[in-house]
């Protein structure tokens, strides 16, 4: 069987399609939550950790654009590895460095993108760390939500502040502190009113 050259264009089309299914990779904190919450998902999931990471990236005066191309990135691999919950991730190994290398092989003459997540996974760098903590404050906020709507698990776990203590930089333990007291509405309670505009 001859093997067909791909061109710079085809890989751009198949890494489009293979982001297209962490939209359909359920986060296996499902199992843990006790929920079936199918609108969480990677792709859900690492969009709100894009926004966090821009936010922590200027309040911690980062480099913006790596920690938001980390965020970009970070669980990119899932697609292939699936994603691995605290529990899993005890039993099962995930090669999730050579999955993102082969994802974006072919891509870029300069791998920038491969480089960010290694460096994302190192953790090293003060960029890094701040992707990290946006990833774990996704998680911090997903856990208010389920416990405001009753769920006791998610409740357990964001009283015991697990993701907190593993976070690096004062602005994002200030936020989950103020996502753990604070009310999930509080983005709409001030906007709503009785009365239709004029």
């Amino acid at each position: 069987m001859v093997k067909k050259s791909r061109s710079t264009l085809d890989r751009y089309v198949e890494l489009m399609f293979e982001v297209g299914t962490l939209r359909k990779t359920l986060r296996s904190h499902r199992q843990n939550l006790l929920t079936d919450d199918l609108s969480d998902n990677i792709a859900s999931h690492s969009y709100r950790t894009i926004v966090i990471g821009y936010l922590l990236a200027k309040s911690e005066k980062a480099d913006v654009s790596r920690v938001v191309l980390m965020c970009l990135v970070h669980d990119l691999p899932e697609s292939r590895t699936g994603d691995q919950n605290w529990v899993y991730k005890r039993y099962v190994k995930a090669f999730e460095e050579e999955a993102i290398r082969d994802q974006l092989k072919g891509l870029t003459g300069d791998n920038e993108l491969y480089k960010l997540a290694h460096e994302y996974n190192e953790r090293k760098t003060k960029e890094a760390r701040i992707a990290k903590d946006a990833d774990l404050l996704d998680q911090v906020l997903l856990l208010k939500e389920y416990s405001t709507n009753g769920n006791m698990e998610a409740r357990t776990w964001l009283e015991g502040r697990e993701q907190e203590k593993r976070m690096y930089s004062k602005t994002a333990k200030e936020i989950a502190r103020k996502v753990r007291i604070g009310k999930v509405h509080c983005w709409w309670d001030s906007l709503w009113t009785s009365e239709r505009r004029k």
